[in-house]
């Protein structure tokens, strides 16, 4: 609630700057080499709650939080980058670390205005913070912080410094802190775990074991292959992105490029396509999807909304996502692999 306010302060009358501010913010973490879903993790509570506080479209903050992470996914620093510039290089190709990564910051940043001003960004113009609804305990008036309030700040920056610096994995580190959290302080935490989203929880967990079926028995890797055999470079390299797209909206970004990235190789190799723009076309397609609510990063902007309007982020993002798997690979084709 203080981290809410001190940023709603900041503001003040400029309530349109708040979805650009949470944009730009959520890229800082994938752009320093957290994966997006860690990024979102850590960005999307604070964010969701600022948008109740001040009134504005949890959808509209949900995407600019997903689509701000995706910003920073082929950072230099950043698992994803490597593991497309890895996969390139083992099949013997070369390609512009530099273009796929200005590529997909622009890619993203058009996908955030068309949000923002899908969801009537340009309305909040003149309508300041003082105008938003009163949500929670007010706590602006307390004189200094309470001891759970300031340990739990202290595990919120532990936490990410620990998995942004050092690598570990984000939730065995946010769980360990909530264990130490509810045991330092067991009446102010008392029944946080009936607030988890859990149905969320077995929605994602059911759709990554069936990926997991499907990959493992080696259908992803079948239709692949069909595509890239095929005697036509343009049209190979379309459905190539529109598999990879729509398989990623389902499972691992991550898990996806890479299969994908090397089952292109020999059409890449082929020369029929300019292997930095296709590989940014696929990588474009394969990412722009984590929009998804089945996907992880999805899945944690659904579970971190209020009850009344986590079914209404739920539906936007499926038709958000489910327009992503259509657009993203025509449009990046053709942008990245047409006319370039």
């Amino acid at each position: 609630e203080r981290l809410v306010m001190a940023v709603a302060g900041l503001v003040e009358n400029r309530r349109a700057m708040i979805p650009w501010i949470v944009f730009f913010v959520a890229a800082l973490p994938t752009m320093a080499g957290a994966l997006g879903s860690a990024g979102v993790a850590l960005i999307a509570p604070i964010a969701l709650r600022l948008a109740e506080r001040c009134s504005l479209d949890r959808r509209m903050i949900a995407l600019m939080v997903l689509h701000g992470a995706a910003c920073g996914n082929f950072s230099p620093l950043n698992a994803l980058g490597v593991i497309v510039l890895q996969g390139t290089a083992r099949a013997g190709l070369e390609m512009s670390a530099t273009a796929l990564f200005l590529a997909n910051i622009g890619y993203n940043v058009v996908l955030g205005a068309v949000i923002f001003f899908y969801f009537g960004g340009l309305r909040l113009a003149g309508n300041g913070v003082h105008e938003a609804k009163s949500v929670g305990p007010e706590t602006g008036s307390a004189p200094a912080l309470r001891a759970d309030q300031l340990c739990t700040l202290l595990a919120l920056v532990a936490v990410t410094v620990a998995a942004l610096v050092f690598g570990l994995n984000i939730g065995f580190l946010s769980l360990a802190a909530a264990v130490c959290l509810q045991l330092l302080f067991p009446r102010s935490s008392a029944g946080a775990e009936r607030k988890i989203a859990w149905d969320v929880v077995l929605l994602v967990c059911g759709i990554v074991t069936y990926v997991s079926a499907l990959q493992r028995y080696g259908t992803v890797e079948m239709v692949g292959a069909g595509i890239a055999a095929l005697n036509a470079p343009l049209l190979g390299a379309l459905l190539i992105c529109a598999v990879g797209a729509l398989t990623s909206a389902f499972a691992s970004s991550a898990g996806i490029l890479g299969a994908m990235i090397l089952l292109a190789a020999p059409f890449m190799i082929q020369g029929g396509v300019g292997v930095t723009g296709f590989v940014i076309a696929l990588s474009i397609s394969a990412t722009a999807v984590d929009s998804s609510p089945f996907s992880t990063a999805g899945a944690l902007v659904v579970a971190n909304t209020a009850d009344g309007e986590r079914q209404r982020v739920y539906r936007a993002l499926l038709i958000w996502a489910g327009t992503m798997v259509v657009t993203a690979p025509m449009v990046s084709w053709l942008l990245f692999v047409v006319l370039a």
